[in-house]
């Protein structure tokens, strides 16, 4: 292979692994370039092989080294210390060529040494997951005791990958298997300069279905059982296939009932009602109002932050009245937001006559949050960044001691950057959430670690020094979480490591710092995504188009790390882009949901044959998903699903719309609340809880503090406020 081919080959398998910026793909070699590549030994299955590689010749470089011949030595028998050796003189042989085109050659060498694959083994269960390319790795103990590995792909340089890794660990013990790391990999530097980062690392990829697959094989040695899995739902172009109760309670209402989706149809265009609803909605309301979509275009669902937004665009296409599925601070901003777009006269409604809470808002409301701007006002200048899951009345009391501005959990980041840019010695207040909030500053953290130009790719404004002088001046308040997204600590993190580190990770800027690390960590890998709830499903439906265009088999595995009601905009999501597809029968997509299967509330009925079940239609369910008393933050206690959310049931909604226009004032206990008092000094608390939504509208239109908010930071300094 001449150069130049040698060239296109690369470029054509670029697709199957990461040239990420980590040191793996990094052009640095750390031997003399004419250093002889060492021997290198690796195990097979007989006592005693020798092989003799055939010499890929390449034309003289300009320092005058070529690919050199070595003879390879497997022998099972060998001592444990082999491993690390192994790996080192791979290391050194990898390093030994100061080109990357050589080094990849070398690779491209391998890859045709690679044992032959046994074709009973192409089956699903051996799909290495996260690869750009097709990949299958088998597995087994011998009877020493030792793992035997055996790979394959349909790239070549993949199959250079495998070849290395089986040659490190295949007849290794299985403890040496699972101590192995990717970072143990870097030095090999292998791959290509420059360019974006792939989706998918090949290398961390296999390496972990080796230690799955290590894992699994040690419990059945020890007699242990099997390792529970998640409940998923698994999506193909055919149908949805569900795994464990959980999922099937949520499986059963995304075929919603046909009578109940004409019904809500007849009466929204009847009386002109607009829908907005939260991702969070219980999976039968939220499969009733997708399936009604179809037919009146004024339902939407989407997270908090775009609610408002739909209901003016409502209001403005004649929708007389908007009927709100959330909690009580998504009503209140749904009404504020259409009293300032001058729409008033258009009515608002909630779906409980009792109050629907919030977790985050409630910390927010409370003396301890009012203590903590009380310390923002004495330092200056500061800026409070307050999330937008928090009361119209918070926003307001905050917006009089602190200039404040609204943020989402995917905006969170680039405002408080830019915020630091537009005011010297700027101190940043964040809350409620502080889980997120420290999320931020651990982002922050490891950006200081970043090179500059990975820092501008982020925000161009800034760099090392920039990020390490604002450490010191981000606060955020220690006090708040949200119940669901609580879940995700150590005992569930410690879960998907075990068995899902190859599958995609989702994560909420709300989770835990364990999460929240783990998905960042597959981020870099482009096997991960930390933001909101609409970031997650982009990245899904991205994932997804890109394994439907390279129209090979495939299955995606993504851990749901939100609100499990997600899943039902995540599934009509898929199946649209699936059933649009010509290759669409090709591909899998699993939905994990990271609670334990049990994590469900029983509910009685009148089932003489069953008193812990309830009846849906025709359907009988033993349980149903969610909360038991609206308690139980554990991987057993199911708050991957909101009580608060729950609230917002289909017969609420029916109930309101059949009642409106409410000439008889019934609902009355429905409607959003309009607040009449006033904030300290003297304002409407709407008009003042809706200038930092506003200035946050406005930093999205222009990339920028809107000058307003910068004089109000810069007048209340030294003021004592």
């Amino acid at each position: 292979m001449d150069s130049s081919s040698a060239t296109m080959a690369v470029r054509a398998a670029s697709s199957s692994f990461s040239s990420s910026s980590s040191t793996l793909f990094s052009i640095s070699p750390k031997l003399n370039p004419t250093t002889k590549p060492t021997l290198f030994k690796i195990h097979t299955h007989k006592p005693r092989i020798i092989k003799t590689l055939k010499c890929i010749h390449s034309p003289t470089r300009r320092n005058g080294s070529q690919f050199s011949c070595s003879a390879v030595t497997f022998s099972p028998l060998q001592t444990t210390d082999l491993v690390p050796s192994k790996l080192q003189r791979l290391v050194a042989e990898f390093q030994s060529f100061p080109e990357p085109i050589d080094r990849v050659k070398r690779l491209l060498q391998y890859a045709s040494l690679l044992p032959k694959f046994d074709d009973s083994s192409r089956v699903d269960s051996n799909r290495v997951m996260g690869c750009t390319a097709q990949v299958w790795l088998a597995a087994s103990l011998d009877k020493e005791g030792r793992m035997r590995f055996a790979a394959d792909s349909d790239s070549e340089i993949t199959r250079g990958f495998c070849y290395c890794l089986v040659s490190i660990l295949d007849g290794a013990a299985p403890e040496e298997v699972l101590t192995m790391k990717t970072d143990d990999l870097e030095a090999l530097n292998v791959g290509l300069p420059g360019g974006q980062r792939s989706r998918a690392n090949t290398w961390h990829n296999v390496l972990i279905s080796m230690q799955k697959k290590t894992r699994a094989l040690m419990a059945e040695r020890e007699g242990k059982p099997p390792f529970e899995p998640f409940p998923s739902l698994i999506v193909t172009a055919d149908g949805i296939h569900a795994k464990g109760s959980y999922a099937e309670a949520q499986a059963t209402y995304l075929s919603p009932d046909e009578i109940k989706v004409q019904q809500l149809v007849n009466v929204l265009k009847e009386k002109k009602i607009g829908v907005v609803a939260h991702f969070y909605m219980d999976p039968e309301v939220q499969g009733v109002l997708t399936a009604a979509q179809k037919q009146w275009p004024h339902i939407h669902i989407s997270d908090s932050l775009v609610m408002a937004d739909s209901a003016v665009k409502m209001a403005q296409s004649g929708c007389k009245f908007i009927t709100v599925l959330g909690v009580d601070f998504m009503s209140e901003n749904v009404r504020a937001i259409l009293d300032q777009a001058g729409f008033s006269e258009v009515g608002v409604y909630r779906m409980s006559n009792e109050r629907i809470s919030c977790s985050l808002a409630d910390a927010a409301s409370g003396p301890s949050y009012m203590s903590y701007l009380e310390s923002a006002s004495k330092a200056s200048p500061s800026l409070h960044v307050v999330y937008i899951n928090t009361s119209l009345e918070t926003k307001a009391f905050a917006h009089e001691l602190v200039p404040t501005i609204t943020c989402t959990s995917s905006n969170v980041v680039q405002t408080i950057l830019q915020a630091f840019t537009q005011v010297p010695d700027l101190q940043v207040w964040y809350g409620p959430d502080s889980y997120m909030g420290a999320n931020i500053a651990e982002l922050f953290l490891q950006m200081t670690k970043m090179t500059d130009e990975e820092i501008a790719e982020i925000h161009p404004q800034h760099n090392r020094d920039s990020i390490k002088s604002l450490l010191p001046r981000l606060h955020y308040y220690q006090d708040g979480t949200c119940i669901v997204h609580h879940l995700f600590g150590h005992e569930v993190v410690e879960k998907i490591n075990e068995m899902y580190s190859d599958a995609f990770l989702t994560a909420h800027f709300e989770v835990p710092g364990e999460m929240f690390s783990l998905t960042m960590e597959a981020k870099k890998r482009g096997m991960g995504v930390v933001g909101s709830t609409q970031n997650i499903l982009d990245f899904i439906k991205q994932r997804v188009q890109e394994a439907l265009d390279r129209n090979v088999s495939d299955h995606l595995q993504f851990v749901l790390g939100t609100e499990s009601g997600m899943v039902t905009s995540i599934v009509a999501a898929v199946r649209s882009l699936l059933n649009s597809s010509q290759n669409g029968a090709k591909v899998k997509v699993e939905i994990v949901f990271p609670v334990s299967s049990d994590s469900m509330t029983s509910t009685s009925s009148n089932s003489s044959s069953d008193p812990e079940s309830i009846k849906t239609g025709d359907v009988i369910l033993p349980v149903i998903p969610g909360v038991a008393s609206g308690e139980g933050c554990s991987i057993h206690g199911g708050c991957a699903s909101c009580p608060y959310m729950k609230m917002n049931s289909l017969s609420s909604l029916f109930k309101v719309c059949n009642h409106l226009p409410d000439e008889s004032n019934i609902l009355a206990s429905y409607e959003a609340e309009r607040f009449k008092c006033q904030t300290p000094n003297g304002k409407e608390i709407a008009d003042v809880g809706c200038e930092p939504i506003l200035h946050m509208r406005q930093f999205q239109a222009l990339k920028k503090l809107p000058e307003k908010l910068i004089n109000h930071i810069l007048q209340s300094q030294g003021s004592g406020r």
